[in-house]
């Protein structure tokens, strides 16, 4: 690595876009794995069970919760465009490390891959907490729900079951995940549907009422309200980035992630848009946003919608919901240290591969121990810490996404004006992207920097989110500092931009018999850089022996 990054263009100079192999297994995953695995990270039934009563709980939004999750919607879109150009020239697993050291430099691109690893490591003890509480209520055994420590046990095994399914195999874990998504998704809309024809039949609760296009309207509530109702709802729609991560072990790896990170938005959109209007129709919004409901939506309404039995189903959606979130944030986490490591920004050794199951080695397990050793404390202490460690990770993750959808523009200033669709689709709306990121980001700080806004006790004159989120930022930021002398070769590098004509190349399926091999798609003809010629100099060819005749009956 130190000789790659010494080699490095100069500063501006187009990017060779070359991503040499890692280890990984090649075209082991394909399009439906990708968007699987992009929607399943953001855990929707768990992220709206946990998270809707609080949006609703804010005196502006009222009924106007799916309008909130609607407008949360459009950034996420603008920074998936991002996504997927970004992936086309350059499918590194490191994702937005890779793509905005190329764009900003290697000082800023590390600082983008630490704010991936803390805003995962932060939220992973929740999950893992989550589906403990929820395998305790699938089998009615209420002493582990009221006992801490079989929590805390609880999530540590699910970390570890995770950890291993993600060691076992990207194949292994993509079909894990179809069979989560699949069965979270069928339980949702079941759940919505029926809750909305009871409330036209009569037949929901004393207080339902019947769906209204305002709603919908994310204008029809004070700005204010809208913008710190968007702190959840970033919270909501964050993950479906897992399914980019993916890229170099998956089929046609420049363009399937990256298009399966915008569909995802838009299921998520679709799922959250029925959830949320059947949700607060079938009780009302004074129900949903009562504090003994507001914290588990689903659990709440669970029996009143589908019956002592269907709630059931509903409970491990939300169990199936947080164990494949766990299984997904462990995913990219692990490939962008491994990234880290293959460009020589981490010790080598984080960089090991299995040599039978091709995944990280030591990312993996590595991340999954971290994890562990953060959630132990967390857990402990309170579930209140929990919950704000939770909203903390808000900050790194407007950072890290506004920062990619920045780069778009940075990595791609060459040729924006080529055309009116460069211009739209991979400069301006992603740039609108990453300025409401980062807008939601700063608001963040401000907001949850206030002791009014933040449970819990102050520390330093600081509160908890900032704590976990902005100090833990500062920290990646020193521990940067004091790698330098021994990653010289890495921090070296310049800044570069994109090989004209990556935007215009086609790329192209690899012929059936290359399938699984590493192989150079006509897309990757277009990231050569200058001075590599396109076309390999003529030699004299050896006439080939011709093919032994078959044998004769």
């Amino acid at each position: 690595m130190a000789t790659e990054a010494a080699a490095a263009p100069l500063a501006g100079a187009p990017a060779t876009g070359q991503v040499e192999s890692k280890g990984l297994k090649k075209d082991a995953i394909g399009y439906i794995s990708n968007v699987v695995i992009s929607t399943a990270s953001v855990a929707p039934a768990y992220s709206i069970a946990a998270t809707l009563g609080f949006i609703v709980a804010d005196p502006g939004v009222g009924t106007h919760a799916p309008g909130v999750l609607l407008a949360a919607f459009v950034p996420m879109l603008l920074v998936s465009l991002a996504y997927r150009y970004l992936n086309k020239a350059d499918p590194d697993a490191g994702t937005s490390f890779a793509w905005t050291t190329r764009a900003f430099g290697p000082s800023f691109g590390w600082l983008n891959g630490w704010a991936v690893f803390l805003a995962d490591v932060l939220v992973m003890a929740s999950l893992g907490f989550v589906a403990a509480t929820y395998t305790f209520k699938l089998f009615e055994w209420n002493w582990a729900e009221t006992h801490k420590i079989a929590g805390l046990i609880g999530c540590i095994l699910w970390i570890l079951l995770m950890s291993w399914i993600c060691f076992r195999g990207i194949e292994l874990s993509a079909r894990v995940q179809q069979f989560l998504l699949t069965f979270e998704v069928v339980v949702l809309v079941v759940f919505s549907v029926v809750a909305i024809v009871d409330v036209y039949t009569g037949n929901a609760a004393a207080h339902a009422i019947e769906p209204s296009a305002s709603w919908f309207n994310p204008f029809a509530m004070p700005f204010h309200d809208l913008v710190v109702a968007l702190l959840l709802g970033i919270f909501l729609y964050w993950g479906w980035d897992s399914g980019v991560s993916v890229n170099e072990e998956s089929e046609d790896s420049n363009e399937g992630p990256g298009r399966a990170a915008v569909l995802s938005t838009v299921l998520l959109l679709v799922i959250y848009m029925l959830v949320s209007a059947g949700s607060q129709a079938y009780h009302g919004t004074a129900f949903i946003a009562d504090e003994e409901n507001a914290g588990d939506v689903l659990n709440a309404l669970g029996h009143g919608v589908l019956g002592s039995v269907g709630v059931r189903f509903l409970i491990i959606a939300v169990l199936t919901s947080a164990a494949a979130s766990t299984q997904t944030t462990i995913l990219p986490t692990a490939r962008t240290t491994l990234s880290m490591a293959h460009w020589g920004a981490l010790p080598k050794a984080i960089g090991k591969i299995h040599p039978r199951y091709l995944t990280p080695t030591v990312s993996t397990w590595g991340f999954g121990l971290v994890s562990i050793a953060v959630a132990v404390p967390l857990i402990l202490i309170s579930e209140t810490v929990l919950e704000l460690a939770v909203v903390a990770l808000g900050i790194p993750v407007c950072f890290y996404y506004g920062s990619t959808a920045f780069a778009s523009v940075v990595y791609y200033r060459r040729e924006l004006f080529d055309n009116a669709r460069k211009f739209i689709f991979v400069g301006l709306l992603p740039f609108i992207g990453g300025l409401i990121m980062y807008g939601i980001g700063g608001y963040a700080i401000y907001y949850y920097g206030k002791a009014e806004n933040s449970e819990g006790k102050i520390y330093l004159h600081l509160t908890l989110p900032l704590w976990f989120g902005l100090i833990g930022m500062v920290l990646g930021g020193v521990i940067m500092l004091l790698m330098r002398p021994s990653f010289k070769p890495f921090f070296s590098r310049k800044l570069e931009t994109a090989t004209p004509g990556v935007l215009d190349a086609p790329v192209e399926r690899a012929p059936a018999h290359l399938m699984g091999r590493e192989h150079v798609t006509s897309g990757e003809h277009w990231l050569r850089p200058e001075s590599e010629p396109s076309v390999k100099p003529e030699t004299p060819e050896t006439p080939a022996e011709p093919p032994p005749a078959p044998p004769t009956g």
